[in-house]
């Protein structure tokens, strides 16, 4: 009697390690979440015309990534700054992207048609990404640096052409 619970507590020890080592290596335990300080999580997307972005491929650059929807009023109110900061910053070492969150992306037809919206908009149709953000809810954005270190998370919507903002992504242009 005293044997069989000894056998079923390591019985049941290896089916836990097993279960465990099959879901790591499919990628569904411990997904590692963008922290401030630690290199972005790496993506590759299509944007609303079908071109192509790839993170790594804007190393040099500082990116102000946007995660937004076509439903958020918060975000609808935050895109005429946005527009206004990517303006301020042509010519730059510089790269606006928003990523749609939880949005069809047939909306971006009519959105666009109505808003002003002339940066990139990638779509993650399954919202991985957002995961390996770990975003919340929206508009969330993130301050990315030259070399791909995440330098800010902003959590809900700003001002962003306002001195203070334009300065902030202009130090991370320096350094």
């Amino acid at each position: 009697m005293k044997h069989k619970g000894i056998i079923l507590v390591v019985l049941g020890i290896i089916v836990l390690f097993v279960l465990f080592s099959l879901l790591s290596q499919r990628g569904c335990v411990f997904k590692e979440i963008a922290a401030v300080g630690k290199p972005a999580p790496q993506f590759e997307l299509k944007d609303s015309n079908g071109n192509s972005w790839k993170l790594s491929d804007l190393k040099g650059k500082v990116v102000f990534l946007n995660f937004w929807a076509t439903w958020c009023t918060t975000c609808k109110s935050e895109m005429p700054y946005k527009e206004s900061l990517n303006e301020k910053m042509q010519g730059k070492p510089f790269q606006m992207l928003g990523i749609l969150f939880k949005d069809d992306p047939e909306n971006l037809v009519p959105y666009f048609a109505k808003y002003k919206v002339n940066f990139p908009t990638l779509i993650s149709s399954d919202n991985e990404i957002a995961g390996l953000y770990g975003i919340t809810g929206v508009p969330e954005s993130f301050i990315i640096d030259k070399n791909g270190i995440i330098r800010k998370k902003f959590i809900g919507s700003r001002q962003w052409d306002s001195p203070e903002a334009i300065a902030l992504i202009e130090k991370w242009m320096q350094n």
